[in-house]
């Protein structure tokens, strides 16, 4: 589907209207809550819908792994980490302030970039990432309980973007890495640890087998025809572009979160300082996708350069 030959303007694109739809990941998380699955235990049942399809899947696919065995399962453990670290921090601080803290990800991602994968930093991308910080600040400005002590939800979300960082680098590194034995090991990563999780925590009690039964088939469809295709989209692209560029282009998911909150839940309208935010991440991600160091063209000048020599 996706290659190197393909453009970076067009995997720019792709990318981030497949974030985008994590922007909506709120929505069956809620419907699940509301039918008796306890918010924890409700990331553990969508997470853990997928692996019907995707076990087969990696158990027929297994030669793919040929001496990408090690690769493979350290970028989905990191992954997975990181959307259970996401999804508690979410339950443990404010949405505004867990939401900040992750998407400090473009940091992490272009420093990583930059010490580990040789990745250009330009004043493109200097100036993107400041925009891109600008536009989340205004797009949170309106979040309630602001003034909120720091608590261990803070910790969880700020760490959970470092985890995802470190997940796009390894797939950026090692770019052959078998995309569906990766969603295999991602979703069973994030599973593993959520449920870890939710037996943890106090006052989480297990969700009765019915309650189950009534969130199983919305849980389902969420997860494997709409969440897991767009997941498909965002690893593909994430071992074709550069780090950095993905941490800034993967913001879209943060303005979808908050607009589609506003449109479908009255009491969460945004103010004009927010609209200006997701303008300000707009902009961001056309700058980089405009002025930033494409990696097909510094592949090329890295190509050239050895040729000359």
């Amino acid at each position: 589907m996706f290659s190197e030959k393909t453009p970076d303007k067009t995997l720019s694109i792709f990318l981030a209207l497949s974030a985008g739809v994590w922007g909506l990941y709120w929505l069956p998380l809620r419907s699940i809550e509301e039918l008796g699955v306890t918010a924890s235990w409700s990331v553990v049942l969508f997470n853990a819908c997928p692996l019907v399809v995707l076990v087969p899947l990696l158990l027929f696919n297994y030669q793919q792994l040929k001496g990408l065995v090690g690769p493979t399962i350290l970028a989905g453990l990191m992954i997975g980490i990181a959307f259970n670290l996401y999804a508690n921090g979410l339950l443990e601080t404010t949405v505004a302030r867990a939401t900040l803290l992750y998407y400090l990800t473009p940091i992490w991602s272009t420093l990583l970039g930059v010490v580990w994968l040789s990745e250009p930093l330009t004043k493109a991308r200097i100036i993107a990432i400041g925009v891109a910080l600008i536009g989340l600040f205004l797009l949170l400005s309106n979040a309630s309980s602001s003034n909120q002590a720091l608590n261990i939800g803070d910790l969880y979300s700020f760490m959970s973007g470092i985890f995802w960082a470190i997940g796009v680098s390894v797939l950026n590194r090692w770019a052959a890495i078998p995309i569906l034995p990766l969603l295999a090991f991602t979703f069973l990563a994030t599973t593993l640890f959520s449920a870890l999780t939710a037996g943890l925590l106090p006052a989480n009690p297990v969700p009765d087998l019915q309650a189950v039964k009534m969130a199983l088939p919305a849980a389902a469809f969420w997860a494997i025809f709409i969440f897991v295709p767009s997941f498909f989209i965002i690893f593909r692209i994430s071992q074709l572009l550069f780090p950095g560029r993905v941490g800034i282009l993967t913001m879209t998911e943060a303005i979808v979160a908050i607009v589609s909150a506003a449109i479908l839940i009255p009491e969460e309208s945004m103010l004009l300082l927010q609209w200006l935010g997701a303008g300000a991440i707009i902009m961001a991600g056309l700058i980089e996708v405009l002025f930033g160091y494409s990696k097909n063209k510094v592949d090329s000048m890295t190509q050239s350069s050895v040729l000359e020599k």
